[in-house]
C-alpha cells in the first residue's frame, strides 16, 4: 500500500464510520439545532483529540508487537473481519431502509456546554469506537507503520479528515433548518461505502493470512 493509498483509505473507512447513525451524530444534530454551525467540528475537535491520543499510544506501545508475523496476522484477520460485518451490517441496513438523518436527534441527553468535551466523552463511552480501534484501528496503524511515522500521520490526517467533512456538512445542514441530502440519497451513500469497506475487508483478511503463513 503506496503513501497515497493509506490517506484514501484511512478517509473513505473512516468516512463509512462516520456516516453510519450512532451518538456522535446524534450528539452532532442536537449541537448543531442548539449552537449552530460550529458544533460538527467543535465535537469532532474533542473526537479527534481522543484518537490521536489512541493513535499515539498505539504506535510507540505496539510496534514491537507489528514486527510479530503471528501477533500481525491475527490483527489482520481480526480487523478485516470486523470491517465484513460492519459493510454487510451497512448494505443490510441500507437496504431496508432502516437508518435516517432525521431519526437522530438526542433530546436534552447529552450536555452542550462544552462541545469539545462532549466529542471526548461520547467517543470514549461508545463501545462501538472501543471495538473498532481495537480491532481495524490497529491492524490500519500496524499497516501504516510499515512506511514510518509519516505513514502514520498519513492515516491519522486521512481518517480523521472524513470527520470534520461529514459532521461540518450536518451542522451546516440542520443549523440552517433543513436536511443537506434526502434519506433516499443518504442511504445509497451507505450501501455503496458498505460495499467498499467489504472489499477492503478482504485485503485486510488476505494480509493478515500471508503473515500467518509467512508469505
Amino acid at each position: 500500500m503506496f503513501l497515497w493509498g493509506i490517506f484514501i483509505g484511512a478517509f473513505l473507512i473512516g468516512f463509512s464510520g462516520a456516516i453510519v447513525p450512532g451518538p456522535m451524530l446524534g450528539v452532532t444534530i442536537n449541537g448543531s439545532l442548539k449552537k449552530g454551525w460550529t458544533a460538527g467540528p467543535l465535537i469532532v475537535l474533542g473526537h479527534g483529540i481522543l484518537e490521536l491520543i489512541l493513535v499515539t499510544v498505539m504506535t510507540f506501545g505496539l510496534k514491537d508487537l507489528f514486527t510479530n508475523t503471528i501477533v500481525a496476522g491475527i490483527i489482520g484477520l481480526f480487523g478485516g473481519a470486523f470491517l465484513a460485518w460492519m459493510g454487510y451490517g451497512m448494505i443490510k441496513s441500507g437496504i431496508n431502509k432502516s437508518v435516517s438523518l432525521g431519526s437522530q436527534r438526542v433530546e436534552n441527553g447529552v450536555g452542550m456546554r462544552n462541545l469539545v468535551l462532549t466529542g471526548v466523552l461520547v467517543s470514549a463511552t461508545n463501545p462501538y469506537f472501543t471495538l473498532w480501534w481495537a480491532s481495524t484501528g490497529v491492524e490500519s496503524i500496524r499497516q501504516s507503520y510499515t512506511f514510518g511515522l509519516t505513514g502514520v500521520l498519513l492515516f491519522f490526517i486521512g481518517h480523521i479528515l472524513s470527520d470534520f467533512v461529514w459532521y461540518s456538512a450536518i451542522s451546516i445542514a440542520f443549523s440552517g433548518g433543513k436536511k443537506l441530502i434526502s434519506n433516499t440519497v443518504y442511504r445509497w451513500i451507505i450501501i455503496l461505502l458498505g460495499l467498499f469497506i467489504m472489499m477492503f475487508s478482504i485485503y485486510f483478511i488476505g494480509s493478515g493470512w500471508k503473515m500467518l503463513l509467512g508469505k
